[in-house]
């Protein structure tokens, strides 16, 4: 949207130059005890929320589209709108507008939000993770990184396309970050995700490595072995450009770096999942059941999401599956310390994700 500035009254060329800064986003601008959307934002706010569509004065520009809620119900309207594929930027007043006197309040982007960067219970399935993703490619090679900021999860990949679509399938990320010009190529090999482009320079991996180690705290990568995934290093890299970019860098809880082993998985591709109905019923429907909905009688969101991963990327090691079977087994004989162990982890609550929005500091009171 381009305006003269002298021709749009102050809070509209306000909302404006913000507005410029974050053009991808459905900008949403505090305005006393509202949330309001202008021009092709409200029109688009008015049919994806539901929301009645009315008009601003614009002094010599007349009226533009406006449309909006109120601040207490942004936890409810806020998920529809990333549930619907938008980011969304919040503006806040950044002073009392009792103090501003007769000045303009100071006004500025508090949180984007994304589907793949979600903190919020009302964004987030407690039963799985939200993941975001990267890809780096180069020839017929590619690098992935995947990072949960709800739970500060954070691992790098490389390999073949294939095994790329594979771990796509089997993590199912809410977003991809790609180098720009990449974005048709991908969805043709790998399906319809929701993809954010970035410039080059994200993915170099000199800047990556910088980058990893600040966050990480460390002075060299040696210790987290992912010296051999170099197409890996540059996406994770690229993940923190993008969360510098949406106002979200140097999250405490991020705070390992993992790698995701070709050879330590079965590897199934999407087709699989489908005819397997592991995560969603073959018919697509909400009448059908999956084999996690029999599963999961997890007494915590912390065993829900490990048993999707489980089941997501199933373990080739006999020792760690010997490992699970004992346990079962030493349950089943148990039931008393089965019972008293259900209690007490039914007690725990999502404990990764309200650390994680204490290390964000978007933690409630009650959480605390």
């Amino acid at each position: 949207m381009t305006h003269a500035k002298t021709e749009d009254t102050p809070l509209l060329r306000q909302f404006f130059a913000v507005k410029a800064k974050y053009p991808d986003t459905v900008l949403l601008y505090r305005v006393g005890d509202f949330y309001e959307t202008y021009g092709d934002d409200a029109l688009l706010a008015s049919k994806v929320l539901g929301i009645l569509l009315t008009r601003r004065s614009n002094g010599e520009k007349g009226d533009i589209p406006m449309a909006g809620f109120p601040h207490h119900a942004i936890d409810v309207y806020l998920p529809k709108l990333v549930r619907a594929g938008y980011k969304a930027a919040v503006c806040d007043q950044l002073e009392d507008p009792a103090l501003a006197g007769r000045k303009l309040v100071k006004r500025g982007v508090t949180e984007i939000v994304t589907p793949g960067i979600a903190f919020s219970d009302q964004l987030l399935d407690c039963r799985e993770n939200n993941y975001l993703a990267g890809l780096t490619f180069e020839k017929d090679r590619c690098g992935a990184a995947f990072l949960d900021v709800s739970t500060g999860e954070f691992r790098i990949a490389q390999g073949s396309l294939d095994y790329i679509g594979t771990l796509l399938s089997s993590l199912a990320p809410k977003e991809l970050i790609l180098q720009r010009g990449y974005e048709k190529g991908v969805k043709e090999r790998f399906g319809n995700f929701y993809v954010t482009s970035l410039d080059e320079w994200a993915f170099v991996y000199e800047a990556a490595v910088e980058k990893l180690c600040r966050q990480l705290e460390v002075s060299s990568l040696k210790g987290f072995a992912v010296d051999t995934l170099p197409l890996g290093v540059c996406s994770a890299g690229a993940l923190l450009v993008y969360l510098e970019q949406t106002q979200h860098a140097g999250l405490r809880n991020i705070c390992s770096l993992g790698r995701i082993d070709e050879g330590k998985f079965v590897w199934m591709d999407k087709f699989t999942f489908r005819n397997l109905e592991i995560f969603h019923p073959a018919s697509g429907g909400s009448d059908g059941v999956a084999l996690i909905d029999v599963l999961d009688r997890c007494a915590s969101p912390l065993g829900s999401r490990l048993l999707r991963s489980w089941l997501a990327m199933p373990s080739l090691d006999l020792a760690e599956l010997r490992d699970r079977f004992d346990c079962v087994g030493f349950l089943k004989d148990n039931e008393d310390t089965l019972a008293g162990l259900r209690d007490a982890l039914g007690k725990v609550g999502d404990l990764e994700r309200i650390l994680a929005r204490a290390a964000a500091g978007k933690i409630a009171p009650r959480e605390v």
